[in-house]
């Protein structure tokens, strides 16, 4: 039998899609490309469906959904035909690409690389906490008993603040944990870290104007988010003891700060130079953007009190985030924000992030309230303790070509190298020996930093670290 179509038509058994969608998708796809040219008439409806096997309504639909989309011309009496689709089908030329290329203004920030690598299950990734101890039954049981809660109510848009158990929960968690005063109206839940530096940015940052400080090494995505708002990119050097305060410029409206564990060299800032920082800010009319993304972790006695608790001020902003303490796919981070700055934060979050997901805060609430999360920290704490004992140990054998950085917390350990001329070495040998390591370079904005490399423990079995590091000697020997 001679096609009823003068192109092929495959069409979908029953049961498997709609036949009149897919008929009027490949005919609609056979116009605009020019296979049916315009002024062709279709086949009438009855002939299609004995040739296709298929109900003449379903025919009929699909004529009458080209019809309506303009592809199709109805004649009374007489066969549809083709329209003329012709200024649909030609091809933009390049030059008008061009043009309308130009109005796209994002300019990729520095120092930011492309999608990371695939990496194995267990690997020397940084920022990654461990999933096999985390405990799902506690968080199954909560999230099922939030939901059931949750569907007995009528839906409605959760605050944009956030959700007020949770907020309240973090109050009691940063007040326990970190000696922070403050209530639940004082905090401001976010889409995680990335987001709450945006929502700053946006209520500090006068773009060509502001002059941010950030450390040298420091972490990298903050550096974007400020670059992207149009502030004016500061880097100040870190010693064994963080931020050089005394090298910080007379005027700096904004100061970045992982005090608690420097990003990514992972040392401390102390109690002297945390007074001078704030005195700094002080003197100079200058904010504090406190960021404690892992600070809970610390290996030796009670942490070291919060730039936000010493503040007498108002002048810091105390960020946190839960992706590094649980999970990272739970995006939950928060703000603790100066009495002078709550109408201005509230009022953007309200116009650029104005909901979440109430089910996934409601859940974490009660993981805080009812004590797990201070339990699943302790556990995590000796864990981690001992997994960077055991990486010492075996940076302790590698000490002729690394020598680490002091650090007692967090998920990271980081160590310089003995000869800048070992970097480029290393950098070859690293997917293999020691996957998910990063040399410090890549948290750099400038060329002239003390070339290391950084080390995560948290995903990765401590006797995995003794064989990884023990085999990489080897190597280097």
């Amino acid at each position: 039998m001679e096609p009823v179509f003068p192109i092929p038509i495959d069409l979908p058994t029953r049961g498997q899609g709609s036949i009149t969608q897919s008929l009027q998708r490949q005919l609609r796809a056979a116009m605009l490309d020019g296979r049916l040219l315009a002024g062709t008439p279709l086949p009438s409806s009855r002939r299609v469906a004995e040739a296709l096997n298929i109900a003449r309504n379903t025919v009929i639909r699909a004529y009458d959904l080209l019809i309506a989309e303009g592809y199709l011309l109805p004649r009374p009496g007489a066969k549809p035909v083709v329209a003329n689709l012709h200024p649909l089908r030609s091809k933009r030329p390049i030059s008008v690409d061009r043009r309308l290329a130009e109005k796209v203004i994002w300019q990729p920030p520095d120092g930011l690389h492309g999608a990371p690598l695939t990496l194995p299950e267990r690997s020397f990734r940084t920022g990654m906490p461990e999933h096999r101890l985390f405990p799902f039954d506690v968080w199954r049981r909560l999230s099922v008993r939030v939901l059931r809660d949750w569907s007995k109510r009528p839906f409605a848009y959760p605050s944009t603040l956030g959700v007020l158990p949770l907020r309240e929960a973090i109050a009691q968690h940063v007040a326990v944990s970190r000696a922070v005063a403050c209530s639940g109206n004082d905090v401001v839940v976010t889409h995680g870290m990335q987001n709450a530096v945006d929502l700053l940015a946006r209520i500090l940052v006068t773009p060509g104007k502001t002059r941010v400080a950030i450390e040298h090494p420091g972490y990298p995505y903050f550096r974007a988010v400020m670059q992207a708002a149009g502030a004016r990119i500061l880097p100040i050097p870190v010693d064994a003891e963080g931020l050089c305060v005394d090298q910080l410029p007379p005027r700096v409206d904004l100061i970045y700060v992982t005090p608690s564990h420097q990003s990514p060299t992972g040392v401390a800032m102390p109690l002297t130079r945390r007074l001078q920082l704030l005195d700094y800010a002080k003197r100079h009319n200058s904010v504090i953007l406190e960021d404690d993304y892992d600070g809970e972790f610390r290996f030796d006695g009670r942490p070291l009190e919060a730039l936000r608790t010493l503040d007498q001020d108002g002048c810091v902003f105390y960020l946190g985030t839960f992706t590094k303490t649980l999970f990272p796919s739970i995006r939950t981070a928060f703000v603790l924000a100066p009495s002078w700055a709550h109408q201005a934060l509230h009022s953007a979050k309200r116009t650029l992030d104005p909901h979440a997901c109430d089910l996934t805060q409601l859940t974490l609430a009660a993981f805080i309230q009812q004590g797990h999360m201070a339990a699943h920290v302790r556990r995590m704490t000796h864990v981690y303790r001992n997994r960077q004992s055991a990486l010492l140990a075996g940076l302790e054998s590698l000490r002729q070509w690394l020598v680490p950085w002091p650090a007692q917390a967090g998920l990271h350990v980081a160590a310089r190298f003995t000869k800048p001329s070992l970097e480029k070495r290393f950098a070859a040998m690293m997917d293999q020996y020691l996957p998910g390591a990063q040399l410090i370079r890549d948290a750099s904005l400038a060329t002239d930093v003390t070339p290391g490399v950084v080390i995560g423990y948290g995903a990765i079995d401590q006797r995995d670290i003794e064989q990884s590091l023990r085999r990489f000697g080897q190597v280097l020997s």
